[in-house]
C-alpha cells in the first residue's frame, strides 16, 4: 500500500421493545474514509474524485495500476489522504488483507463501495466454465469478500455504509448475458438480505444496491465476447459501440450513488435506461420476453451476415 500524502456520537432511538434502531448519520463525507474497488476508471474513478472534492479520505484499489495512478493524481488536487493498492477482488485473502491495511493506514473506514466488475457475452452453451468462474469471481465473490472483510471494521467504527454495485442486468435477464445476469442478480439478493439483517439487529451500518444502466466506462474494453456476438456489433470496436448507446456519464452515476448513500436508500437505479429496465422488471415476463427474443434473433441473423 502506498500513501500519497496526509492532509458523533451515534444517537440510539427505538420505536420497538425488541431491538434499538440506530440513527444513520452518513449525511456528508467530509473527514470520512471511503474504500473503493475498481477505482482505476469509470464509476470508481468518478466516485473517488467526487468524494475527494467533498473532503473524504480514500483507500483505492484496482488491478489496473496505471489507471489507479491516474485516479490518485486527480484526487491529489484536493487536501485528502489517499492510499492505493493493487487488489484482485476475486482473491479472498487479498481483499481481507486490504481491509485490515485500510484501517491501519486511515484509522477507520466509513464507506465501502464494491464497484469492480467485468463483462462477458456468451450463450450458456458456448460459454466455458473458466469464463463463467472468472466473471463470478469478480462480479459476485468480489462483492461478498469486500462486504465481509469490511463489515466488522464498519461496526467497530460505530457507523458506516456499504454500496454494492449490481446492474440493470440484475433486474432483467438478457440473451448472451447469463453469467453477468447470474452475478448481478446474486449481488441484488445478497445485499437485500444484508440490509434486512442489519435492520433486524438495529445496526448503525447500512447498505445500498446500485443498478446502473449504460454508463460510459471501460468495462466493454475488458469484456470477453463470443466471436459471433462481437461480429454483430457495428464497427471494429465493441467498446466504442457500447459507449455510443451508454448515455450516462460516470460523474452523473457517482452523484446519484452518493446521494443514495446520504438518503440511506435500499436500491437506486442509475440513468433513464436504468429506470426503463426497472419498470420492465415489474411487468409480467411474457410482456417483454417476446420483444427481447425477437431482438436476439435479429442480432443472430446479423452475426451470420457479418460472419
Amino acid at each position: 500500500m502506498r500513501v500519497l500524502h496526509p492532509r458523533d456520537a451515534i444517537m440510539a432511538s427505538s420505536d420497538t421493545h425488541l431491538v434499538p434502531v440506530q440513527e444513520k448519520t452518513m449525511k456528508d463525507f467530509n473527514e470520512r474514509v471511503a474504500a473503493i474497488t475498481g477505482a482505476a476508471s469509470g464509476i470508481g474513478r468518478a466516485l473517488a474524485v467526487r468524494l475527494a472534492e467533498d473532503g473524504c479520505d480514500l483507500a483505492l484499489s484496482d488491478v489496473d495500476e496505471a489507471g489507479l495512478e491516474e485516479t490518485v493524481a486527480l484526487c491529489a488536487e484536493h487536501p485528502v489522504k489517499v492510499t492505493q493498492t493493487r487488489v484482485d477482488v476475486a482473491d479472498r485473502a487479498a481483499v481481507h488483507a486490504w481491509a485490515d491495511e485500510v484501517v491501519a493506514a486511515h484509522g477507520k473506514v466509513d464507506l465501502v463501495i464494491n464497484n469492480a466488475g467485468v463483462a462477458l457475452a456468451y450463450t450458456v452453451e458456448s460459454m466455458s466454465y473458466e469464463d463463467f468462474e472468472w466473471l463470478m469471481g469478480i462480479n459476485f465473490w468480489g462483492v461478498v469478500y469486500g462486504t465481509k472483510a469490511f463489515l466488522p471494521h464498519l461496526k467497530a467504527n460505530g457507523e458506516g455504509h456499504i454500496v454494492n454495485v449490481s446492474s440493470v442486468f440484475g433486474l432483467v435477464g438478457v440473451p448472451t448475458q447469463s453469467a453477468y445476469n447470474a452475478a448481478k442478480f446474486a449481488v441484488r439478493g445478497f445485499t437485500d438480505a444484508l440490509r434486512l439483517e442489519l435492520e433486524t439487529e438495529g445496526s448503525p451500518v447500512s447498505c445500498t444496491t446500485v443498478h446502473p444502466g449504460g454508463v460510459k466506462t471501460n468495462i466493454a474494453r475488458s469484456a470477453r465476447l463470443d466471436p459471433g456476438a462481437a461480429q454483430a456489433i457495428p464497427g471494429d470496436d465493441p467498446a466504442a459501440a457500447f459507449n455510443l448507446i451508454a448515455r450516462t456519464t460516470p460523474e452523473r452515476a457517482a452523484a446519484t450513488i452518493l446521494d443514495a448513500v446520504k438518503h440511506d436508500r435500499r436500491r437506486v437505479v442509475v440513468g433513464l435506461d436504468g429506470m426503463l429496465f426497472d419498470l420492465i422488471s415489474r411487468l409480467p415476463a411474457v410482456t417483454y420476453h417476446g420483444p427481447v427474443t425477437l431482438a436476439a434473433r435479429l442480432q443472430r441473423e446479423l452475426s451470420k451476415l457479418f460472419g
